[in-house]
């Protein structure tokens, strides 16, 4: 028996859609032919263990407790996920193959690996596929090279590690923040995270630079120049003379000195010391990763990271037009350039005829490999691209749309 677990139900279905055979569909599971069975979690199945689950004095906060580190560190279900592990338990147990598929990064390593650890599968074998688009032909490509799951250890260690260092960062300074604000007077929890304390540090230095902005004038002198019977607009430098009279990013702060500089410089002739004309190339940005789509997304439309992310995903899962969305990588492998065609027709037929980028879709000319195409850039997934589908936008969401 082959044992498919998939991260989350929709990427499990879009497995079972390309397998061979007659299926069965549960609620919590496929049944598919010739011995494949699809099992999926739902994100994290299994939570890490909290400080009173290895002791039960460390339920009440007391400063003598810490900090607390684990010796061995455990996981515990999740609520609600009882159901869907016990049906992975299951099948894994019967399994003489496992496919590991969860998503193409460090988190969705761990999600699968996880629960195979906490399950325990012996020395069953472990593929890895990995799936950055549902479309049916992607699927069947990616189930066409299979890896080692052994190979994405490093994943799996990486995720690991961030989540054991969260633990160790937030839960022992906030109780040591909370229980010191209490001593203060303070009320409630004193909230410390590894990511969200010195985010929320660059916030308040940010806003308080805003409140104590003081602002001044400043001048600059420029003048008209005609030279060779060309036209251009020269901009006086200060030197070392105008030092009192400038600000500490080196403006001019005096009005009556900028302006005596403009006096004594009208009318006067000066010196061409050098000048040089160069052709300049400026490639095209890269493929999106998602902090660039987040960026321009909110530039543009005033969507907020999250809107963008949720816009990314459900057109990835959904509507399966987009690849895997949460990628930091603005690079594609080479192999995908061979689908360039189809990914563009789908492209037209998705935004139609009359749409304004239409002739820009037509002009593409599809034997270029700009810099984009790079193997030994791509991590463990590529940049955010169009899949080869193609779905009538009448079915999107005018965000979904834009996006």
């Amino acid at each position: 028996m082959r044992v498919f677990v998939a991260e989350k139900p929709s990427l499990g279905r879009a497995i079972a859609a390309v397998l061979p055979g007659p299926q069965e569909r549960h609620k919590t599971h496929i049944l598919s032919g010739e011995g494949n069975v699809v099992v999926w979690c739902a994100g994290h199945l299994l939570a890490q263990c909290m400080p009173e689950d290895y002791n039960p004095a460390h339920e009440k906060w007391a400063l003598e407790h810490l900090p607390i580190v684990p010796d061995d560190w455990r996981l515990k279900l999740a609520p609600k996920a009882r159901e869907l592990y016990n049906t992975i338990k299951r099948y894994v147990k019967q399994a003489t193959v496992i496919v590991h598929a969860g998503d193409p990064d460090r988190e969705g390593q761990w999600v699968v690996d996880a629960v195979l650890e906490q399950i325990g599968i012996g020395n069953t074998p472990v593929k890895r596929v990995l799936i950055s688009d549902l479309n049916p032909p992607a699927v069947r490509k990616a189930l066409r090279a299979m890896p080692d799951n052994a190979q994405y250890r490093g994943l799996r260690d990486a995720a690991v590690g961030r989540a054991r260092a969260d633990w160790l960062y937030g839960l022992n300074l906030t109780r040591l923040y909370t229980l010191k604000g209490r001593s203060a007077g303070l009320s409630g929890v004193l909230s410390v995270g590894r990511v969200q304390t010195p985010v929320l540090g660059l916030v308040v230095r940010r806003d308080r630079e805003i409140a104590d902005f003081q602002a001044h004038p400043f001048y600059a002198v420029e003048a008209s120049v005609t030279a060779d019977g060309a036209d251009f607009t020269a901009q006086w430098r200060p030197g070392e003379r105008a030092e009192p009279y400038l600000d500490p990013d080196g403006r001019v702060i005096d009005k009556a000195y900028a302006q005596s500089v403009a006096t004594a410089l009208t009318g006067q002739a000066g010196q061409v010391m050098a000048f040089a004309r160069k052709p300049e190339k400026i490639p095209p940005p890269l493929p999106f990763s998602l902090p660039e789509l987040q960026k321009l997304a909110t530039k543009l439309k005033g969507l907020s990271p999250r809107r963008t992310l949720d816009l990314a995903q459900s057109l990835y899962e959904k509507h399966q037009l987009l690849t895997y969305p949460r990628s930091d990588c603005p690079y594609l492998p080479q192999d995908h350039h061979g689908e360039a065609s189809e990914v563009r027709e789908a492209i037209a037929r998705t935004l139609g005829r009359d749409h304004h980028l239409a002739p820009l879709t037509d002009a593409v000319d599809l034997t270029r490999h700009g810099r984009c195409w790079n193997d030994s850039k791509v991590t463990a997934h590529h940049a955010i691209i169009p899949t080869t589908r193609a779905l009538s936008s009448a079915s999107l969401s005018p965000d979904e749309h834009f996006i």
